[in-house]
């Protein structure tokens, strides 16, 4: 639980080469989450190229930090042969936040960028990528060594909570 409490968007990052070893373990946490129907709808795209990493920062008017992370993540999906199609998006949304609860809990940092459902941004994506036809976009994860600190907000609001009661 304690990186939930810690966990904050990191968007400046060392110069340090992010190790194999912890990128595998950042996915072995996403590819844990649960999922409709166990449909596990997921695939990633490990982006350490320089010049991919400058054209996605490029993406959309919210990811130009991403210029400077060693690593980009791009989890994408498909739809086909799937008992659950029309909650593909949710069950990335949840590997995505493992993803980031494990990024934070190996001492690293990174940012979410939403791409998904913006149909051009999606397909921005995948041309640079050169996706297959048959996987869709969904977000961006960009990674690294964290270059600045950060404290996380209490976002606990009681006024928020409803009980229900008979």
């Amino acid at each position: 639980m304690e990186n939930i409490f810690h966990r904050v968007s990191i968007r400046k990052f060392s110069n340090q080469p992010v190790e194999k070893e912890k990128i595998e373990q950042i996915l072995r946490a996403a590819m844990q989450a649960p999922s409709a129907c166990n449909q596990q709808p997921w695939e990633f795209y490990v982006v350490e190229d320089k010049e991919m990493i400058h054209a996605l920062s490029q993406v959309t008017p919210y990811s130009a930090f991403a210029f400077n992370a060693p690593v980009i993540i791009v989890p994408v999906y498909r739809e086909e042969n799937l008992p659950a199609p029309m909650f593909a998006q949710i069950d990335l949304s949840i590997a995505c936040e493992n993803m980031w609860l494990e990024t934070d809990a190996l001492q690293l940092g990174g940012t979410w960028i939403g791409i998904a459902p913006l149909k051009d941004w999606m397909e921005a994506v995948a041309e640079i990528l050169d996706l297959p036809d048959n996987l869709k976009v969904f977000s961006l994860f960009a990674l690294g060594y964290p270059a600045e600190e950060k404290p996380q907000q209490d976002r606990f609001d009681a006024a928020r909570i409803h009980y229900m009661k008979r």
